[in-house]
């Protein structure tokens, strides 16, 4: 899977999960106030990864994480590190 192919399942993952026009999943969108995040919808999105792109992540993996492009960074890093295990 390609980034690009990576960062166009992301968007459209959460775009139907967190009911958001995938059009407002921009790059350098901020991510909590664009999908309207709380601290259990968090929870929701750590077991879509898990779910979707087949690794684990914790609360400490979402620190920095500010707009989507910083998502989309962790995505594709924790996949390549996955893969070359």
């Amino acid at each position: 899977m390609t980034n690009e192919e990576i960062i166009e399942k992301i968007r459209e993952t959460l775009s139907e999960e967190f009911e958001v026009d995938i059009n407002l999943i921009q790059s350098d969108a901020p991510l909590m106030q664009t999908l309207e995040l709380d601290s259990l919808d968090l929870v929701d999105m750590v077991v879509l990864i898990e779910k979707n792109f087949g690794f684990n992540v914790t609360g400490q993996d979402f620190v920095g994480i500010k707009t989507f492009q910083d998502f989309y960074n962790l995505v594709i890093t924790r996949m390549a590190e996955t893969k070359n295990e």
